[in-house]
């Protein structure tokens, strides 16, 4: 008589396979979710395939295909180079770099340089472009046209890395954080701006000398216009009063200065008399 599963055991069989089904596919893994700003590098059995997974859920073949996520999304990178300015001079630049790697090139990225791709081709082709534009310009020059360096540099960066990842790693923003020069050459540019400030004062001292010198100048010659005017309203002064000095007025200002005091003369006949008459005017002969 042949075995038969008992009622119970029929009754779950669905369920069991169910859950059988659902235990193999999270062993296998069959789905793969690609983040906002990431791309899936599909390898079949280690090789690379040309499809590119986009972001949200995906499936692959378990087993046979595994999946590389990429991040596509604008990174950010710091750097150091050392190098000689025209003047020979040794800088050492720190730069901000900004970029991000084309999407549909995730896959030749890849295959060619491999997920050590900074190490590879960003830092060689940093150090290559710094060291080319701190070349052309003197220390000194570095300081001053700080953005034209800041160009020369990127246009330089952008170049080097397009070449060497075949366009896929794309420079979006290069910053000079800052450079560092030797002690000497900063012992020279400070001795330079204390020069400069000393001479711009020594310009603003004889500046404020010339104009204190012109406003003593101009209360100078106001004072002598002062006294000039002065002296001719008196010379016209007393021309006026001379012009109107008259008999009557000599005569008026005698009798003012009289003390009362008659003034007494003695004739032949030893009677005294008043001479008046020098006080009287005399008629005008015309």
């Amino acid at each position: 008589m042949p075995f038969e599963p008992p009622d119970f055991f029929n009754k779950i069989k669905p369920y069991l396979l169910i859950v059988l089904g659902i235990f193999i596919l999270m062993t296998l893994n069959p789905f793969v979710i690609i983040g906002a700003g990431e791309r899936g590098v599909v390898l079949k059995f280690g090789a690379v395939e040309d499809r590119i997974m986009q972001e949200g859920l995906n499936l692959r073949v378990p087993i046979m295909e595994s999946v590389v996520k990429v991040d596509v999304k604008t990174q950010k990178y710091e750097a150091h180079a050392s190098a000689a300015s025209k003047d020979l001079q040794i800088v050492t630049t720190q730069i901000a770099l900004n970029y991000h790697i084309d999407p549909s090139g995730v896959n030749w990225l890849f295959q060619n340089i491999g997920p050590g791709y900074r190490e590879r081709i960003i830092d060689p082709a940093i150090q290559e472009a710094v060291k080319a534009a701190t070349a052309q310009y003197t220390a000194e020059e570095l300081i001053t046209k700080r953005a034209i360096v800041r160009d020369v540099m990127k246009t330089n960066l952008g170049e080097k890395l397009g070449d060497l990842s075949d366009g896929n790693i794309i420079v979006n923003e290069l910053n000079i954080v800052d450079f560092d020069f030797s002690d000497e050459f900063n012992r020279a540019i400070e001795q330079k701006v204390t020069a400069e400030q000393l001479a711009l004062k020594a310009e603003r001292d004889l500046d404020r000398i010339k104009i204190e010198a012109e406003q003593r100048v101009t209360q100078a010659r106001a004072e002598a216009d002062a006294l000039l005017l002065t002296a001719k309203a008196q010379a016209e002064a007393l021309k006026l009063q001379k012009l109107e000095v008259t008999p009557e007025l000599t005569q008026f200002k005698a009798i003012e200065r009289w003390d009362g005091k008659m003034p007494v003369y003695w004739g032949g006949d030893a009677l005294p008399f008043i001479n008046i008459g020098s006080q009287q005017k005399q008629p005008s002969t015309q």
